[in-house]
Order: structure tokens, then sequence, then C-alpha cells
């Protein structure tokens, strides 16, 4: 009886992935990943190198990305069904052999694995391995400490209604935008309104070779990079001295 084990590989640097996700990415035999299709997949890319000569390879391909709107009941159709579809595979070959299924970032936070760790829950032994978030590496490249004394930190979806980020993004300290990509422009007229854009940066491809770090101000709203981060460090919130 073989189990299910989820590898976070962290920011994107191999060098930044836990001892322990590299000791068992190395010994695999069976290895799954999400991908795009037609394309080699960010997580496959990161552990270039380091797979078995051996392995056995399953690429999850989405069946849409931003072809759809998130929303629609034909994204989430064809999603859920992706899912389960993926779920029942892995089960099934788990019951002979461990499968490391890669998870770029941390699989617990906004990781595609959730949605199949549920599906497998009861059904086979999942193992989930932690890793640094996305959002660490990528903040840790603007080279200034991004929370201060008590500062609350806010994490995002650019997904979210323009009216919604508005809001929060009035009330946080520390910021952190997630899923840009297209909706940069959503993003960035948010935060203007919010009086925060002249502190926002952008980070594309955070700790990897390509990384680029911007003032969100000065980028194009046509460049809308899919793994990029939008960023705003704390101030240094302190309570105040009682009198």
């Amino acid at each position: 009886m073989g189990k299910v084990i989820c590898a976070g590989l962290g920011p994107g640097d191999p060098d930044l992935m836990s001892v322990k996700s590299d000791r068992v990415i190395r010994g695999a035999h069976h290895v799954a990943y999400f991908r795009k299709k037609g394309r080699a997949g960010q997580a496959r890319t990161i552990v270039s190198g380091m797979l078995r000569d051996d392995v056995t390879e399953y690429a999850m391909e989405y069946p849409v990305t931003t072809e759809l709107h998130f929303g629609s009941d034909e994204y989430r159709k064809l999603m859920v069904d992706f899912y389960a579809d993926w779920a029942d595979r892995l089960a099934d070959l788990a019951r002979d052999h461990d499968v490391v299924v890669l998870c770029e970032g941390d699989p617990f936070f906004y990781g595609s694995f959730m949605h199949l760790h549920t599906r497998l829950q009861g059904r086979v032994e999942v193992d989930v391995l932690p890793a640094i978030p996305g959002m660490v590496g990528c903040w840790n490249a603007l080279d200034v400490p991004f929370t201060w004394g008590d500062d609350v930190l806010t994490v995002l979806m650019g997904t979210l209604p323009e009216n919604e980020l508005t809001e929060h993004m009035r009330r946080a300290d520390a910021l952190v935008v997630m899923k840009t990509g297209r909706n940069l422009p959503t993003v960035r007229r948010a935060l203007a309104a919010a009086g925060r854009l002249d502190d926002a940066w952008l980070v594309e491809k955070g700790t990897m070779p390509e990384q680029r770090v911007a003032k969100l101000a000065q980028v194009d709203d046509a460049d809308c990079p899919y793994f990029a981060i939008v960023l705003v460090h704390g101030q240094g919130r302190r309570p105040e001295a009682p009198e």
C-alpha cells in the first residue's frame, strides 16, 4: 500500500526547498504535477535535473486557466471534474506505489493540491510537506523588512471585486495581492483609491533567475505577468504609549 505525498516546492529557487522535499523528490518513482496544456509547468521546471532517470511522470493538465471567468458555472464544472478525475487516478496509483505531487509555494496556502487533498481523505494515506510560501520569497526581494511592530498583514486575491479590494487595502498595514495577471489594472485602481499605489511593488518570478522587481506605478497596464505578486510593506504601526 502506497501513499500520496505532496511536496511543497517553495517560492521557486530549488535551493529554498526543504531538505525533506528535496530528498523525497529525488527518490520518487512516480511524480505528478499541475501544468497548463502545452506548457512544461512551473512546478516541473523547478525540479528540473532532480528526478530519477526511471521516474514515471503524470502531467495534470488544467482543462482551462484564464479562458473562462473563474466564477462562471462552466469553469466550476470543468475544474470540479478535473480534480475529481485526478483524485481517482492518484488514489488508484497509491494502492501500489508512493506518488509525489509537486506543488509550488506551500501546499496549504492557496495551493492547487488542496482540491485533491479534500477528495483523497479516507481513500488513501496523504502526507503534506510544508514549504516557504511564494510571497515570502517575493517580499525578501524588496530588501526591506515587510512588517514592523504590530503591523497587520493582509493577503488578498486580485480576483476580488474592486470595491472590496479598496476597502481591505485602506485598512491594511502590510499588503500582499496574489492572482494578479489580467487583474493587475483592477488592483492598481484599488491601490490608487486606497492611497497605497505609490508604495506598491510588483515582483515577478520571485527568487527565480528571471526575477523582476518594479514599482507598480511604473508598470504598464498591459504588462500582466501570471507569476507575479503585488506587495506593500508596512510602516511600523505601533501602539501609542499611555500618557
